[in-house]
């Protein structure tokens, strides 16, 4: 059983998703067999949590044991996980707070997008990670499957990216428009299958939707990509998460980090 008391106003699928990924991941099962209980009852999932309510999780050992990541590598101060497709990168994180302790936020993966995370352990860490972060000192490789053929074997793709926040999307524009941020993505072709293409993408930039919206943008979209990819294939192929690793992290730390410099992770996750 996982107990959790509920710390701002929201729903409970809302706290589950970003609170329990083990209990986000057998969602249905659990609410079919009444195994979720807020102060001693049982609710629906839609009900509002107020401050201080009380969360009771009963999930079997099996279920338990899927925490949403697994360990990369760690040391005194740094975490680095894959995360699995289908929970939230905020779960991972209250997971990682109950099995460990403190640890920091640096970086986010989608929902559906597995692959590397890493948190830090201390204030130094966080401090000098999300510097990292910020001067473009961390590299990102992904592995994604798209449709269709890319129009070269390699290319360093740029455009414009504008936010659409209550669509909760972005849009992406070949020349400057009002309110966008330049973007940058390279990309090469690892494999083609038929009329699927495996390809390894950089991020030179770090927007939000980058990969999946630039892909989409020149045709190219993410099998599985239900927001910005082609629906009617993505139901033919009966997928419904995007095809997308964070494969690769790799850093050029100074100071206490350094260290890092000599590592790659790579994601157990394969396409």
């Amino acid at each position: 059983m996982i107990r959790l008391i509920c710390e701002e106003p929201q729903t409970l699928k809302q706290f589950t998703d970003t609170h329990c990924a083990q209990a986000s991941f057998f969602w249905n099962i659990l609410l079919k067999n009444k195994d979720i209980k807020v102060n001693g009852k049982k609710i629906g999932a839609d009900t509002p949590l107020i401050v201080g309510d009380e969360v009771c999780y009963y999930l079997t050992a099996k279920q338990e044991a899927k925490k949403g990541y697994a360990f990369v590598y760690q040391d005194e101060n740094v975490f680095v996980v894959d995360k699995e497709s289908g929970v939230n990168a905020e779960a991972v994180h209250a997971g990682l707070l109950r099995d460990t302790g403190a640890c920091a936020f640096i970086h986010r993966l989608d929902r559906n997008t597995a692959g590397l995370m890493i948190f830090a352990r201390n204030e130094r860490a966080e401090t000098e990670l999300l510097a990292a972060f910020k001067e473009k000192r961390v590299e990102k490789r992904y592995h994604a499957l798209c449709f269709g053929a890319f129009p070269k074997s390699g290319d360093v793709l740029t455009a414009y990216l504008k936010k659409n926040e209550k669509a909760s999307l972005v849009h992406i524009y070949d020349a400057p428009v009002v309110g966008a941020e330049k973007i940058i993505t390279e990309y090469k072709v690892l494999e083609i299958r038929g009329e699927i293409s495996k390809a390894e993408i950089t991020l030179h930039t770090g927007k939000t939707h980058q990969i999946r919206a630039h892909l989409a943008h020149i045709r190219c979209p993410i099998v599985g990509d239900m927001k910005y990819g082609d629906t009617a294939k993505n139901k033919a192929q009966n997928v419904a998460r995007q095809a997308l690793v964070a494969k690769e992290l790799s850093f050029s730390c100074v100071g206490a980090l350094a260290y890092l410099n000599d590592k790659r992770f790579v994601s157990a996750f394969a396409l």
